[in-house]
């Protein structure tokens, strides 16, 4: 596959070729270190592939890099690789400034494959994607759909805990600062974070236990195949100094587990899980609020609770981002 346009060209890659090249133009920062990158497609695929066909493509300009479009072929549909279960955000990657040339040489390029479908999901409400894709899609005959697909909460952090405690609505206020002193009360807590490889896998079992034992659903979601991926993931990704896996410890006892991502200036809440025989003290939600506190005592400028609507996530202030499907439709095929 080839396509020459404004001095972009698309090539099919192999993502081991591309790996290294690919990791060279992501954006420093927020969710796109993790989700956008070779090593999460990587780790995805290598357990959840199953028989599908990637379709990877390159978009050069000369000999530089300025974007990739990881596609799979499901049937008649050409969808961005992944599983909105496990990944939050998604888009075709492109460098700054070559949105619009990397999306109309993705779509010339695709216009040779087969399929009826185009789906980019995941698409957070701030990417210029929303706005390019239909306007060319057009160009070619094609009609584009965006729909809402769901919420990612986010919390603009101040300068110290107290101020972020302030600025939640007064009930909220009032109920963390309650349960929080009735924790404290209780013994002896220790809240810590495990960051280096074998820090992160010495915990990923009791992370693992108590994200299946905090709600049926949950229990449903972590299958053997599921948990695979949860470690494969979390280790090669602490691998790059990535993780953060929070733990909150009650006179002893491991209570509670948030495993987040660190990607500067901002820090990912991905998944999470406690011990139900701590309920009582809320150490589901309070574990939540101290990797806040301690994102906030790292200088981190936002926490992202990432996809879901959950309640606790409103009740620590979060504010909802959009996130968006895009479906570019082919008549006749």
């Amino acid at each position: 596959m080839a396509y020459t346009s404004t001095g972009y060209s698309v090539g099919r890659e192999e993502l081991a070729s591309l790996e290294g090249p690919w990791r060279e133009i992501l954006p420093a920062g927020g969710p796109k270190t993790v989700f956008y990158s070779p090593l999460w497609l990587k780790t995805w695929w290598s357990e959840f592939a199953d028989g599908r066909e990637l379709v990877l493509l390159s978009v050069r300009d000369g000999e530089r890099l300025v974007g990739v479009a990881p596609f799979m072929r499901e049937g008649e549909r050409l969808t961005l690789a992944g599983d909105t279960n496990v990944c939050d955000y998604m888009d075709v990657v492109a460098c700054e400034g070559c949105e619009e040339g990397v999306l109309d040489a993705v779509l010339h390029a695709v216009s040779e494959e087969p399929w009826s479908e185009l789906v980019l999901w995941g698409v957070p409400e701030h990417s210029p994607t929303l706005t390019i894709l239909p306007r060319l899609a057009a160009g070619f005959g094609y009609t584009a759909e965006i729909e809402q697909e769901d919420v990612c909460p986010r919390v603009e952090l101040p300068g110290t805990f107290d101020d972020y405690v302030e600025g939640l609505d007064r009930r909220d206020r009032h109920e963390l600062r309650r349960k929080l002193r009735r924790l404290y009360r209780s013994g002896d807590v220790l809240f810590h974070s495990c960051q280096s490889v074998p820090e992160v896998e010495s915990h990923l079992d009791d992370f693992l236990r108590q994200h299946a034992a905090s709600r049926h659903d949950k229990a449903l979601f972590m299958t053997e195949r599921m948990a695979r991926f949860f470690r494969r993931m979390a280790l090669t990704l602490a691998d790059q100094n990535l993780v953060r896996l929070y733990c909150l410890e009650v006179n002893g006892v491991r209570t509670a587990s948030v495993l987040c991502f660190d990607t500067g200036e901002e820090l990912l809440l991905y998944n999470s899980g406690y011990d139900p025989d701590y309920a009582s003290l809320a150490v589901g939600l309070l574990s939540k609020a101290l990797a806040v506190e301690q994102a906030i005592e790292q200088g981190k400028r936002r926490l992202d609770f990432m996809r879901g609507a959950e309640p606790y996530k409103y009740d620590l202030g979060g504010k909802d981002l959009a996130v968006f499907r895009c479906i570019v439709r082919r008549e006749g095929r």
